[in-house]
């Protein structure tokens, strides 16, 4: 067991607020009671991210440009949580709207904190199994994607590859087919 103990939070500052990214100081109490006054968080929203796998035993991937990185991002459907929705409902509705497919089933195989000691968010990710297409995919104003399908094998080597780069999409990846039993 650990004899570290969480800090204690003096207060905090908020320096720049918007609906993707939040940045505030805090002032902290270290257990030993010294003070740090300039500890930086980003304020993100939590996402969720599905290992998707259709009925005959595809993956489904998508294909995006991502801005920050300046790269197309080969990652798992997913997106950002809403307000006030549950994980499961956010991964589901993302589901519908990036690929078209509803599944049968759907199960939550990770919680992860994608930098926690700069950002506050947490990335949510889940098996999802038995997909069947059911109407075309509606994205948002700002989306542009492609939707692609893998078998798992292909996804494995793509994996060894390096060519999945999004972080926690890789280690969700490794988690459900972990989950799969084909790792």
């Amino acid at each position: 067991m650990s004899n570290i103990k969480k800090w204690k939070t003096l207060s905090s500052t908020y320096i720049h607020k918007s609906k993707w990214a939040t940045l505030r100081k805090d002032v902290c109490e270290m257990s030993d009671g010294r003070i740090v006054d300039d500890y930086y968080v980003l304020e993100y929203p939590d996402f969720a991210g599905a290992v998707a796998i259709t009925e005959d035993n595809k993956v489904l991937m998508v294909q995006q440009y991502r801005q920050a990185g300046g790269i197309v991002s080969l990652e798992i459907p997913g997106g950002v949580i809403d307000a006030g929705e549950q994980p499961e409902d956010a991964i589901k509705r993302e589901l519908l709207e990036e690929t078209g497919y509803e599944f049968e089933t759907v199960e939550q195989i990770c919680v992860l904190f994608p930098n926690p000691s700069t950002a506050n968010n947490r990335f949510h990710g889940f098996l999802a199994t038995g997909g069947k297409k059911v109407k075309e995919a509606q994205l948002d104003a700002l989306e542009e994607l492609e939707v692609e399908e893998y078998t798992i094998e292909e996804i494995k080597q793509l994996l060894l590859d390096n060519k999945i780069t999004q972080a926690m999409h890789t280690t969700a990846l490794f988690y459900g087919l972990v989950k799969l039993g084909v790792l």
